[in-house]
């Protein structure tokens, strides 16, 4: 008998769903609003609703299902207790056994970005690799780290959080964790802006930046026409970034690096200030690790969902 199963991916504005078959095709992907008034209640009861309607527009029943994996934004112990997310409102308490309660289907849950990680290592710019980092360059900087193919969730979940390391003192600017000088601020596409800022401020030389708003697409884009001031933004960005991955290698020896995120749209052009600088700092031991560009972009969550169900 044909198994199925649900990939859940809990953001702060929209809750992306996929139906997969066990190879891991996905059959179906489908988005419901995140409704994160009155602490987020209403969350996992619109998400228990809306797989039981699809199951009945599928034809499907809860025994060909072998259950629902989801990811969501905040520390996720391997049991699928969530150590509170402040986006959604939630506070301490366990996304396994409140789904599993409301959908009557068994339930395994993760960070959001662990889970991506996972999603990429299945099936996507990761396949090939069983230890590997996934760095999402975004609004913030997320990290997913897997070692020899499973997620590496720390004791409340909290393993991958490689936006809140420390990467530089003196820093006058609080990171929104409420620390200093956290990678977060300067490699993330708002730390590039940061960076643009501060570059600019500092020099009269002409640049292409200085004539519309300053976003890290722009800065790339001006980088690869030869900006030269875009340039020295690229090669900030890069050596702090560099250094950064070049910590983490130290702890968990990577295989390969996978750069998804906003940013990564710049596209391999990213690695030629990542690359040089991670190898100036790392450990010869992890010299050799690979960068590639994650391809599932926004069916990563989805799909490292389903995996983590299925495994």
């Amino acid at each position: 008998m044909k198994k199925y199963c649900f990939g859940v991916d809990v953001g702060g504005t929209t809750v992306k769903i996929g139906l997969f078959d066990k190879e891991g095709n996905i059959l179906d992907k489908w988005e419901i609003p995140t409704r994160t008034e009155h602490n987020g209640s209403e969350i996992l009861p619109d998400i228990a609703k809306a797989l039981e309607k699809k199951m009945e527009e599928k034809g499907l029943k809860k025994e060909d299902m072998v259950g629902v994996g989801i990811g969501a934004p905040g520390p996720i112990d391997k049991e699928g207790t969530v150590y509170e997310a402040v986006n959604l409102g939630w506070s301490v308490f366990s996304i396994r056994d409140t789904l599993k309660a409301l959908c009557g289907m068994p339930v395994r849950a993760g960070n959001d970005a662990n889970v991506a990680a996972l999603g990429e290592m299945w099936k996507g710019g990761g396949q090939g690799y069983l230890n590997l980092v996934l760095v999402t360059l975004g609004t913030g900087v997320g990290g997913g780290i897997i070692v020899n193919g499973e997620i590496l969730n720390g004791a409340t979940g909290a393993g991958g959080e490689i936006g809140h390391i420390h990467i530089q003192d003196g820093e006058e600017d609080a990171c929104g964790c409420g620390n200093h000088g956290c990678l977060e601020q300067y490699a993330s596409a708002t730390g590039i802006v940061r960076l643009a800022g501060r570059i600019l401020g500092a020099t009269d030389e002409d640049s292409v930046l200085r004539q519309g708003e300053v976003s890290a697409k722009a800065v790339f884009d001006a980088v690869k026409a030869g900006d030269a001031v875009a340039i020295r933004i690229a090669e900030a960005f890069g050596e702090y970034l560099g250094k950064g991955l070049a910590a983490i290698a130290g702890v968990v020896n990577p295989e390969a690096f996978v750069i998804g995120g906003g940013v990564s749209k710049a596209g391999n052009i990213l690695f030629d200030f990542i690359e040089k600088n991670y190898k100036k700092y790392v450990f010869h031991g992890s010299k050799d690790a690979k960068f590639e560009l994650a391809t599932l972009g926004n069916d990563a969550g989805i799909c490292g969902a389903a995996k983590l169900i299925l495994e």
